[in-house]
């Protein structure tokens, strides 16, 4: 079984063995599923499911929806959805009791962190409705969660399950997404330098670490509109001995004067917002780049066929992604060419990434999307 343990921080809870060997365990449950379980759902929809769809139709379903109607009567569906839903609130019971354990030591070290970067919080900012609707992702209380003054919780809760959710493979500092989307700027720009990089929706930062490592002499801000994911991201970014500026706010609207960053990124959060939000938020960023900046978000993979939208959009049905499934068929281009982008200047394509899958059972290409766009 491959190693999902993280790299040891000053945020990270203090774990007993029978807590790591129940997340062990967990991980070792979503893996089989993912691994084993999960595929089988590609060879029903081959042999039954699309064939039955054809005969009864006169042609092949052309819709998640349409897909989703019909593997949702199938029992190996049923057995897998079951098995994957319960994972994921597994998943979370497996971090929140060392957590909890810890509550009060993680508290005390936050409040005790360095101050190379610094942390703005606005108990006034309204948390926007598809924060509140839902746990999103299932993780009790969501992102924006203070249960107690202080409070770091949500932000401990979240890089824990991280891990597991992953089956590891964000890396031994939940960071590859970050790595991802900095490897494909640097291959893409290479002559871009920017002084001042956004990154928006940063939860915990640890997408935002590798942008700050690469780039030493900027300044790297960074905004979330929960607060116990932000003081979790500054202290973790203080123990690990990098300075962001991290803030809250809504990405939508936030208190940057115009033209004030060269670069402006975001990390598979466009999904976890709404349609008005999405225009909203790309408007914000044409507002806030300098002439010549750069937009740049990393977005979770659709999928490249109607099986594959409908499985990735499990999220949306069972997993409160409720955003998510609409995401598969919105005109990002167009999006960004309303906020003020000129067509020329924008580019929404696949990135194919390659990682290794579950216990090495077998390598996958995905195709993350990424929406660049030079003001």
């Amino acid at each position: 079984m491959m190693n999902h343990r993280l790299a040891p921080h000053a945020l990270l809870p203090d774990e007993l063995h029978d807590e790591r060997e129940r997340q062990a365990f967990v991980g070792a449950l979503r893996g089989h599923l993912a691994g084993r379980v999960m595929p089988g759902n590609y060879a029903l929809y081959r042999t039954r499911i699309e064939p039955e769809f054809e005969r009864e139709h006169g042609r092949k379903p052309v819709h998640h929806n349409e897909v989703r109607v019909v593997m949702e009567q199938n029992s190996y569906y049923q057995f897998w959805s079951a098995l994957q839903r319960c994972s994921q609130q597994r998943m979370w019971d497996s971090v929140i009791d060392p957590v909890e354990r810890e509550w009060s030591r993680l508290n005390d070290r936050a409040k005790r962190s360095r101050k190379r970067g610094s942390l703005t919080l606005d108990p006034s900012l309204p948390i926007p409705r598809y924060h509140k609707a839902v746990d999103i992702h299932l993780q009790p209380g969501g992102y924006h969660t203070d249960f107690v003054d202080g409070d770091v919780a949500s932000g401990a809760i979240y890089d824990l399950g991280l891990n597991i959710y992953s089956h590891g493979m964000m890396g031994p500092r939940n960071e590859y997404l970050g790595e991802l989307l900095l490897s494909y700027f640097l291959k893409a720009h290479p002559g871009f330098k920017p002084i001042r990089i956004l990154d928006m929706g940063c939860a915990i930062g640890n997408s935002t670490l590798p942008w700050a490592r690469q780039f030493k002499k900027a300044r790297i801000d960074a905004i979330d509109v929960a607060a116990p994911q932000l003081r979790y991201a500054h202290a973790r970014a203080e123990s690990l001995g990098v300075a962001v500026h991290f803030s809250q706010q809504n990405a939508e609207r936030t208190s940057y004067e115009n033209e004030s960053f060269d670069l402006v990124i975001s990390h598979i959060m466009l999904h976890e917002t709404s349609r008005s939000a999405l225009q909203n938020i790309f408007a914000e960023c044409h507002r806030l780049l300098k002439p010549g900046g750069l937009m740049l978000h990393l977005e979770i993979p659709r999928g490249k066929n109607v099986i594959e939208n409908f499985l990735y959009n499990w999220e949306s049905w069972n997993n409160n992604e409720t955003f998510g499934q609409y995401m598969t068929h919105i005109n990002l281009t167009e999006i960004a060419r309303k906020a003020g982008f000129v067509s020329n200047n924008i580019k929404c394509e696949d990135h194919a990434a390659t990682r290794e899958k579950e216990q090495q059972l077998y390598s996958e290409e995905t195709l993350w999307k990424i929406v660049e766009a030079r003001k």
